[in-house]
């Protein structure tokens, strides 16, 4: 009978114990958690300036077969100018989105332009996550 009642009191864990393992497994979230959060607005930005270089290699490919920068980043996919040096579309899928979900900010001057992501805030400067991304 003394062998089965010390048997009872061993089996499974105290709560302290339980409470120990809780907080050791707090501590590291509390400590990883930043971490992983920085790496996912890094991938952002990087995803960014990679849309930002295929659509700027798309606009140079459009001013040589047509003279000059569409007025709007739709002319990659559509023939706005009916121009028949058109040789589109420049673009195998719709012209993406920055990676917040914002429309890419394309203005055109002439044989220049500018292109950009105003980041995660959507507005013009900012800093960090929120600052503008062009190259």
């Amino acid at each position: 009978m003394n062998y089965s009642s010390t048997r009872e009191r061993t089996a499974g864990f105290t709560l302290i114990e339980i409470l120990v393992v809780m907080a050791i497994i707090g501590m590291l979230a509390v400590m990883v958690a930043p971490n992983i959060f920085n790496q996912q607005a890094g991938a952002r930005r990087d995803a960014a300036i990679s849309q930002i270089s295929t659509l700027e290699a798309a606009l140079d490919t459009y001013r040589l077969d047509v003279g000059e920068y569409p007025d709007s980043l739709e002319g990659l996919m559509v023939n706005e100018t009916d121009r028949a040096a058109w040789n589109g579309p420049y673009l195998r899928r719709d012209v993406p989105k920055d990676p917040w979900g914002n429309e890419y900010v394309y203005e055109v001057m002439g044989r220049e332009f500018t292109l950009m992501s105003y980041g995660a805030d959507g507005q013009r400067g900012g800093e960090d996550d929120d600052a503008d991304i062009s190259l």
